[in-house]
């Protein structure tokens, strides 16, 4: 995970992300933005989620689990190493710790907890908090190596892009909403319309849901859109084998051989088709 900007800049799912019966699941890291809204439960190897945080489901971590103050899990919390809980969490289910538990004041664990480690109760500086303060200064002293390193510790062993939502960020069945880019990797499965400053798919992706955004948007080879595609001010590039499965509303239009749109293509600008590597317009 490089870190030469804010890594919470952009909403970015890795390849082979999938929604499982209401679980978001990933091989990697989830890292999620304060106040931010996520009615799925969360499966992957460490959990960190800023303050305000609200879950709708189980979180289940291979690795360690660190939710900051004012979080609030509907399910259970599993957790494979070992996990932090800042001041004021709220856990619907029961907490499973096979590590080490760190715990602050006035937590509230509906159906009790075990541990297997260590049990320290305190109210250190929340994880996210601390971390962001430490990488916000080395950014800005120009130290990208040194941020980098912080990045690779936080990801620990883990060998798999993190799965990253930024702050005020709305999750659900309905809707994935961000104020920032949009950025999906491949082989990815997602139930959802998408909400995105800009929104752009890798290869073999299936949507179930609409894309907007005001900026770009680019769905990659193979990938299949299970709705409509619209952009209020920039360019729709639908690349080679990729499938909307409804209308495209942009400023400019570019297809590639052998993408297919199923509905209505309004661009107010220009409209292309890309053959041999030469571009035509479309009258």
């Amino acid at each position: 995970m490089s870190l030469g900007t804010d890594p919470l800049e952009a909403l970015e799912i890795p390849d082979e992300t999938t929604v499982e019966e209401h679980d978001l699941v990933t091989d990697g890291d989830v890292v999620v933005g304060g106040q931010s809204t996520i009615e799925f439960g969360v499966r992957g190897r460490n959990v960190l989620a800023g303050e305000r945080v609200t879950f709708g489901g189980d979180i289940e971590a291979e690795g360690d689990c660190r939710l900051d103050l004012l979080n609030d899990v509907a399910g259970n919390v599993l957790v494979g190493e070992d996990a932090y809980l800042g001041e004021r969490v709220h856990i619907g289910g029961r907490l499973m710790v096979s590590g080490d538990l760190d715990i602050g004041d006035d937590v509230d664990i509906e159906e009790g907890f075990e541990a297997n480690g260590w049990i320290v109760i305190r109210n250190p500086v929340p994880t996210l908090v601390f971390y962001f303060i430490v990488l916000s200064q080395l950014l800005r002293l120009g130290e990208d190596e040194a941020a980098d390193e912080l990045a690779e510790t936080l990801q620990g062993e883990s060998t798999n892009d993190p799965l990253v939502i930024p702050r005020n960020a709305t999750v659900s069945d309905d809707a994935w909403r961000v104020s920032t880019p949009a950025e999906i990797g491949s082989s990815c499965r997602i139930h959802g319309n998408i909400r995105a400053k800009s929104i752009e798919l890798g290869e073999d992706n299936n949507v179930f849901g609409s894309l907007r955004a005001r900026n770009d948007i680019v769905v990659g080879s193979g990938t299949r859109i299970h709705g409509d595609v619209t952009t209020r001010n920039g360019e729709v590039i639908v690349e080679e084998g990729a499938r909307v499965l409804g209308d495209v509303s942009c400023k400019d239009l570019l297809l590639e051989e052998g993408a297919l749109v199923d509905g209505t293509m309004r661009a107010r600008g220009e409209m292309r088709i890309h053959r041999d590597n030469l571009a035509r317009d479309i009258e």
